[in-house]
C-alpha cells in the first residue's frame, strides 16, 4: 500500500525537483549565457604591419532594433595594436572593457602589408586559439585590411557580411573564386610543399571608381544609416583573383582566367562560363586532375575534361541554333586553345614564382622518399604536359 502511494505522488515531487534545479540553474549563471554588455561578438577581423608590430581591426556586431525599419545588424571597428596579436586583443580590451570573442569569427582578411612577411607569423594565433573555427575563411586584399572592413558597403550592413557573400558555393561554383580555410591554408603551409593561396579581394566605389577602402578611423561605425555614413563612398568588392604563397609570403597574385582555370583543376565549376572569340560557354560537368609521372625526369600532366554548352554570343542566331547549342568541330577547338592557353599560363606563374600551387612535392614524397630527396629542389623545372577536351554537353 506505501508503495502505490509513493508511486503515485512520484510524479509531482519529481515536477517540484526539476523546477528547483532550473530555479537554481538561472539564478546561479543565467543558464551560462554571455552577458552582450561584457562581450563583444567579432565578425571579421582584419591584420596589417607596422613596422615589426600588429595592427589588428576587429569589426564587432551590434544589433541596430528591433522594428523593421531599424532592424538589422551594424558594426563598429576597433583596432589594438602590439607586437604579436594576442597583444593586439589586450588592447582592444584595455580601450573597450569589452572582451573579443572569436568564436563567431568568418573571416581573416589580411592587408598588403601583412602578406609581404611570413602570415603565419600573425595567423599562428588563431590556430593556438581553441575558440576560433578552423572553417574560419582566409582573404588577403589590396590595400589595408584595416580600411577594407571600415569601409561602408552598398549591398549589407557591413563589410563582413558582404565579404561573405564573395565566398558562398554558388560563387565558387562560378570558377572564379577559389576560397580557402584556416585548416586548409595551415595544412599546405607546414606540408612539404610549403604553398597555399586565398581570394584576393579588391573594392571600389559603387560608381565604379578605382582602389583601396577609405579609413575611417578605429571605433568608427559603418551602420546603413546614411546620415550616420555621411559622405563615406559605399564600395563593392570582387574576390576573382588569387593570392598564391610559398613558404607563408605572397609570390603572386593570379589574374581571373588563371584562377579559372586552377577551379577548373580542383574539379569546382559548375555553370560557371568562359569566353572565347565572342562566343560564351557554359561549364556544365567538369573533371581535372594533376599527375606526375617519374621515368628518367619528372613530368608533370594537367588534364581538364569538360562538357560544355554555347551559353551566347554577339549576334543573333537563327532558333534551331538556340534549340540545340551544340558546338562545332571548330569551337571545340577554340574553346579547347583557350583554356590550354590558361593552364600554360598558370604553370608559367607557378614555375617564375616558386610556388608549388599543385603540390608536385607532396606527390613526390608520397611516391618515393628517394624520388623525393633526388628532385624536390628541382621539381618547379619539370616538363609539363597539358591535356584539355572540350566537348558539346550533347
Amino acid at each position: 500500500m506505501k508503495i502505490k502511494r509513493f508511486l503515485a505522488a512520484l510524479p509531482g515531487k519529481l515536477c517540484l525537483l526539476i523546477v528547483a534545479a532550473v530555479i537554481l540553474i538561472f539564478f546561479s549563471n543565467d543558464f551560462g549565457l554571455v552577458d552582450i554588455q561584457k562581450t563583444a561578438i567579432v565578425l571579421a577581423v582584419g591584420i596589417d604591419r607596422d613596422g615589426e608590430d600588429f595592427a589588428l581591426t576587429a569589426q564587432i556586431a551590434v544589433p541596430k532594433g528591433s522594428d523593421r525599419t531599424t532592424g538589422g545588424t551594424s558594426s563598429v571597428e576597433i583596432e589594438g595594436r602590439g607586437a604579436t596579436v594576442p597583444d593586439c586583443i589586450a588592447d582592444i580590451y584595455a580601450k573597450t572593457g569589452w572582451v573579443p570573442k572569436l568564436v563567431f569569427c568568418n573571416l581573416v582578411l589580411l592587408g598588403e602589408s601583412a602578406v609581404q612577411a611570413d602570415v603565419f607569423s600573425c595567423l599562428d594565433f588563431f590556430l593556438r586559439n581553441e575558440y576560433i573555427p578552423n572553417s574560419c575563411q582566409l582573404a588577403a586584399c589590396e590595400g589595408s585590411a584595416g580600411e577594407m572592413l571600415s569601409s561602408q558597403s552598398a549591398i549589407d550592413d557591413t563589410s563582413a557580411l558582404a565579404l561573405s557573400k564573395l565566398f558562398s558555393d554558388a560563387a565558387k561554383k562560378s570558377g572564379y573564386v577559389m576560397t580557402t580555410t584556416l585548416r586548409e591554408f595551415a595544412v599546405g603551409y607546414y606540408g612539404v610543399s610549403g604553398s597555399g593561396y586565398m581570394p584576393y579581394v579588391r573594392a571600389q566605389t559603387k560608381e565604379g571608381g578605382s582602389g583601396g577602402a577609405d579609413s575611417s578611423g578605429g571605433g568608427t561605425g559603418s551602420s546603413g544609416d546614411s546620415e550616420e555614413s555621411g559622405a563615406q563612398e559605399q564600395k563593392v568588392y570582387s574576390a576573382e583573383e588569387t593570392a598564391i604563397f610559398s613558404g607563408g609570403r605572397l609570390a603572386a597574385v593570379l589574374p581571373r582566367e588563371q584562377t579559372f582555370a586552377f577551379s577548373l583543376l580542383e574539379g569546382n565549376v559548375y555553370t560557371g562560363s568562359f569566353q572565347a572569340d565572342g562566343q560564351t560557354y557554359v561549364v556544365l560537368k567538369n573533371s581535372g586532375s594533376v599527375g606526375l609521372e617519374l621515368s628518367d625526369v619528372p613530368m608533370a600532366t594537367l588534364s581538364l575534361e569538360l562538357r560544355v554548352q554555347l551559353y551566347g554570343t554577339r549576334e543573333a542566331s537563327p532558333p534551331e541554333e538556340i534549340a540545340k547549342s551544340m558546338l562545332t568541330p571548330e569551337q571545340e577547338a577554340r574553346a579547347e586553345e583557350v583554356l590550354t592557353g590558361y593552364l600554360s599560363d598558370l604553370w608559367d606563374s607557378c614555375v617564375q614564382t616558386g610556388c608549388d600551387l599543385f603540390e608536385l612535392r607532396t606527390k613526390l614524397y608520397r611516391t618515393s622518399l628517394a624520388e623525393y630527396g633526388k628532385w624536390k629542389d628541382s621539381i618547379l623545372s619539370a616538363a609539363v604536359k597539358i591535356e584539355t577536351s572540350v566537348k558539346s554537353v550533347s
